[in-house]
This record gives C-alpha cells, sequence and structure tokens, in this order.
C-alpha cells in the first residue's frame, strides 16, 4: 500500500451563526479564513446553505474573504445549482473572482435540497420541470468562458464605450477552477467528460459494494479513467472530517468525542436520505483522537494514498477557538507527517 503524499491542504467549514446575532458568527468565519492563512494553508472552503443558519450565498461570502485574504484559495462546497440562475451567477462569480485576483475555487451539486419549502420562492412557474440537474451547470460553465453574444455585428452602447457583449467581467481562468462534488459513478463520469476538477467527501453512494472505501475508490478510478488527453491534470481534492485533539483541553475533548460518537451509527450499513429517494449513501467515520491515532488512519488510508489533496471538513457548530485549536493540530502535527509544506518557506521558518 503507497503512503499518502499532500501537496495542498485546505479546510471547509459551515460558516456558523447564532439566530439573533448572524454579523458575530459570519465575522469569526472571515476571522477563521485569515487565521488559515496565516498557518499556510493553501485553501479555506464554505459551504453554501439554504433556511439554515450558515451562508446563503457563497459568491458574496468569499467576496469579502476576498478582501480579508492574500494569498489562500477561496473555494465553495458546493452550490445547489437547482437555485441558481446559470448567467447571474456566473456574473457574481466572475466579479468575485477578479476581486480576489484569481483565487475562487467554485464547486457545483445538481438538484434543489428543500425544493417543497423554496421551489415556489425561486421560480415563477412550474419549476417541476426545468432542468436542475447537469445542463444548467454547464450552461453555467459555459457562460463564464465568455463567448460573444449575437451575431459578429451586435454591439451595445453606453456612454463613452461600445462593445460586443459578453458576461462580464471576462476572466477566462475561472472555468478551470469549477469543481463538481461527485458521489456517484454517474456524476464523476459527467465531471471528467465535462473537464471539471473532483470533490469527494465522506459521502458516496453505494453502488455495488457497501464498503465505502471501495465505493469511494471506484469513483476515482472511472472518473480518472473518463478524462480526456486535453484534461491530464485535473484536479482531486478528498474531504475528511478530522479532529485532532492534543492542544485541546479536556471539556473540549469530551465534547469532539461525543459529536463523533452520535454521528457513528450512519457508518455502519447505507442509509437513504429522505427526499433521495430509494438511493443508498455509505458515509466514512470521523477521524478523531491524538495525532497519532489520526495518523495511524490517515497513513493506511488507500483513498487518500490516491490523492494529492486534502480538505478537513470541519464540525458543525463548534466555536471559532475550537475551529482554531483543530487547525493548528492539523497543520503542525498531522499534515506535515503526510509530506504537506506550507504555502510560504517563511510562515515555515517562523513556525506560525
Amino acid at each position: 500500500m503507497s503512503t499518502p503524499t499532500i501537496t495542498s491542504l485546505a479546510f471547509l467549514t459551515p460558516g456558523n451563526f447564532a439566530d439573533d446575532d448572524p454579523y458575530t458568527g459570519l465575522e469569526e468565519t472571515l476571522r477563521l479564513f485569515e487565521y488559515g492563512e496565516r498557518l499556510g494553508f493553501d485553501g479555506a472552503w464554505i459551504r453554501q446553505r439554504h433556511l439554515e443558519h450558515g451562508v446563503g450565498s457563497a459568491a458574496v461570502f468569499l467576496t469579502a474573504a476576498g478582501q480579508r485574504t492574500e494569498r489562500i484559495e477561496l473555494g465553495t462546497a458546493v452550490i445547489p445549482i437547482g437555485y441558481e440562475s446559470p448567467f447571474r451567477l456566473a456574473e457574481d462569480l466572475a466579479l468575485a473572482d477578479v476581486l480576489s485576483r484569481g483565487r475562487l475555487q467554485v464547486g457545483f451539486s445538481t438538484g434543489m435540497p428543500l425544493a417543497d419549502l423554496l421551489g415556489d420562492l425561486v421560480y415563477d412557474g412550474d419549476w417541476r420541470s426545468f432542468d436542475l440537474s447537469y445542463g444548467r451547470i454547464a450552461r453555467l460553465v459555459d457562460n463564464l468562458r465568455g463567448d460573444y453574444l449575437g451575431d459578429p455585428d451586435t454591439v451595445i452602447r453606453s456612454p463613452g464605450n461600445v462593445q460586443r457583449p459578453r458576461l462580464q467581467p471576462h476572466n477566462p481562468g475561472l472555468v478551470k477552477r469549477i469543481w463538481y462534488g461527485g458521489g456517484s459513478l454517474r456524476s464523476v463520469r459527467w465531471a471528467a467528460e465535462n473537464r471539471l476538477n473532483l470533490l469527494s467527501g465522506n459521502i458516496v453512494s453505494g453502488e455495488e459494494t457497501d464498503d465505502f472505501t471501495t465505493a469511494q475508490l471506484n469513483l476515482l478510478r472511472e472518473y480518472r479513467h473518463r478524462l480526456d488527453d486535453n484534461r491530464p491534470a485535473a484536479r482531486v481534492a478528498l474531504g475528511r472530517v478530522i479532529v485532532p485533539f492534543d492542544s485541546a483541553e479536556g471539556a473540549t475533548r469530551a465534547r469532539y468525542r461525543d459529536y463523533a460518537a452520535s454521528r457513528h451509527e450512519r457508518t455502519l450499513k447505507p442509509q437513504t436520505l429522505g427526499a433521495m429517494g430509494p438511493k443508498r449513501f455509505l458515509f466514512a467515520p470521523d477521524v478523531v483522537g491524538t495525532a497519532e491515532q489520526i495518523l495511524e488512519q490517515l497513513t493506511t488510508d488507500p483513498v487518500l494514498a490516491q490523492v494529492s489533496e486534502l480538505r478537513l471538513e470541519l464540525p458543525y457548530e463548534f466555536h471559532r477557538e475550537e475551529y482554531e485549536q483543530i487547525l493548528h493540530d492539523v497543520r503542525h502535527l498531522i499534515a506535515p507527517e503526510l509530506g504537506w509544506r506550507p504555502a510560504s518557506s517563511a510562515l515555515q521558518e517562523a513556525g506560525q
């Protein structure tokens, strides 16, 4: 079995906030992005969540994060495409990317979670007949490519300017930084055939196996098999919930253990998720313990050995100080043992 070698380290946070004080929670998440950059992390990612105490518009949040950071990649995992206009969201993402000087990494999924509650609020007319799947993502990607609209003679006129119309600001680099959150064989095939990077996390579809590791290895194998010769350098990032408690206090350690224990039962057999119908899902166990215990698991993880990018998925409803402790311990005690080095040699020398 090969040993994992991680060259890119990122984290994904849920962006929690209190119902009666959203500003404080969102500000603390922005500070967490700043902290991650100081530690030398390569990427900081936010979840997009509707009707919850979390970020409902990743493009808006990442625009703010871009003004608070200088180097770190800014990602979102994932934007459910069913709620989005392929053109208007492309405009927002292009603008956020320009303001961050080309640091956005944008992940998508299909469908509309909570559609019965939100569908009629988002759309006029019968949205149930719309294409809310892969075709909608493909339209957004096409918009980001910035092809001119109309025929060659079509222009738009504004004070002091005449130009051919296309999505603005036009930033051709962003289209290469689009990701798909693929959890099924069908989805990873589509991602590869459409030249999107791949996000694979701790939930996958149970197809032909009840073993999570086998299923995830099958996804990576299928994705790479389907890549064409024009995209040999497509990126693959693996997400894992990793919670070290080396520098945590006793009460915090107990909280971490309780969190993992509350989620362990779902890993014991395939699960079905309500609105998702009869589809079977497999869950990876959370990786919780001392750095030594965590490294024992990670260095023998055959999936991690197949990728070079690791995305640390932070638990829901923790506090900023706890998130910072997790990032600190991963950065100092775990990631270096997996071959990772901070993005800046100056940070490494300073021991931050």
